[in-house]
């Protein structure tokens, strides 16, 4: 008992002389920091360590440098040649700590970024973060009238004729995202049938100055009635493909498109058509979505 109450009375002395204090205000709700840190090794011979679920929030950073630093020296000696290191917001003072020990942030997204250490000697051959956005338009063709459904933007410079459409949502299949951002925008229900063009673009303003893919799918009308959204969308309206390829009130890559879509009217769509396949991946339990001009019956299989 008295031992006990001896420790008592010293505990504070050594809460200010320890350089590791916040670990006894974490002892009895969160246990002792770890000696080190340990993550998920992948193929090519890289960790991935998430602070998340190794790290008090409250360590000093401090703490984290010297448990980081024998960390690297132990992966170095392991053959490891990258590391990854996922930082969540409330332990952003981390970043810091690993930046000093030759850490790079490689990208960020909505609550935690992911911060990037080459041990492999040489220049660094770690692949880059997504530089690519893709925004998805749906063209709703009326094959019974040769007419389209366009759009003119609300908030553009120029009021210019355009196919509805909008950003792919992570995760989201091509024909998914046109479907939907048709029915958001102008309330008429479709159907995916193919693939009709890709623009690549560069150094985009609406991309934070990154590459923008854009992609122009052709629809099925499911439904005709039109009850745009009026935050989105100027106008709305079926309009005929001839009056589209020839208007000046529109873009460039629309009256091309327009164009395309007639041609695939008079001579048949699968004169343009890039359908969709899906096959299975070379990961197992997983699949992709590929797109090509169909194939001969007799090459099919």
């Amino acid at each position: 008992m008295a031992a006990r109450s001896l420790l008592y009375d010293l505990l504070p002395a050594l809460r200010r002389r320890c350089p590791y204090r916040a670990f006894f205000r974490r002892s009895h709700r969160e246990g002792p920091a770890p000696a080190s840190l340990t993550g998920k090794v992948d193929r090519f011979g890289g960790v991935t360590v998430d602070l998340a679920t190794c790290l008090p929030e409250d360590i000093a950073e401090s703490c984290f440098s010297a448990i980081l630093k024998g960390s690297v020296a132990r992966w170095k000696e392991e053959g490891k040649v990258a590391v990854w290191l996922r930082v969540p917001i409330a332990l952003s003072r981390c970043a810091a700590a690993a930046a000093a020990h030759g850490f790079v942030f490689h990208h960020a997204r909505d609550r935690h970024a992911v911060l990037a250490l080459w041990m492999g000697g040489g220049p660094s051959r770690l692949p880059g973060f997504a530089t690519h956005q893709v925004g998805v338009a749906g063209a709703v063709v009326d094959e019974s009238n040769g007419k389209v459904l366009v759009v003119q933007d609300r908030n553009k410079t120029m009021n210019a004729w355009k196919f509805p459409g909008g950003l792919s949502d992570p995760g989201e299949n091509i024909g998914v995202t046109a479907v939907r951002e048709v029915l958001e925008e102008t309330g008429v229900r479709s159907e995916f049938r193919s693939l009709l063009s890709i623009r690549q673009q560069h150094q985009h303003p609406g991309a934070f100055g990154m590459s923008d893919m854009y992609i122009i799918c052709r629809l099925s009308p499911l439904t005709y009635h039109i009850h745009f959204c009026t935050q989105e969308c100027l106008r709305c309206e079926w309009l005929d493909l001839a009056q589209l390829a020839r208007t000046a009130q529109t873009t460039p890559i629309t009256a091309r498109v327009a164009r395309l879509l007639l041609h695939g009217l008079e001579q048949g769509f699968q004169h343009i058509d890039l359908a969709r396949e899906e096959l299975p991946a070379v990961y197992s339990g997983m699949f992709y979505q590929l797109y090509h001009r169909p194939l001969p019956p007799s090459q099919a299989s």
